[in-house]
């Protein structure tokens, strides 16, 4: 059995694109998986290839709105 590539809270951050403290503020929050050895975080390259195919959104084709009728007219703001 293969072991699982692990990856510090850096590597995954820049996988994402995104800054060391958010993927931190994520593990907080318990949005991505992570294992805590010792004191040291350490984030499955699994969970975070899961994050990135689970937060793909398809781009809308022409003529398709781009937002709700009650976004467009202000319906569901708070006043």
């Amino acid at each position: 059995m293969a072991a699982e590539r692990l990856l510090t809270v850096r590597e995954a951050s820049e996988q994402l694109g995104l800054r060391e403290a958010t993927v931190r503020k994520w593990v907080l929050e318990k949005r991505i998986g992570y294992y805590k050895i010792g004191r040291a975080i350490r984030v499955p390259a699994d969970a975070v290839t899961r994050l990135i195919r689970e937060s793909y959104r398809e781009p809308i084709g022409p003529g398709e709105p781009r937002c709700s009728a009650a976004m467009a007219t202000g319906a569901n703001r708070d006043e």
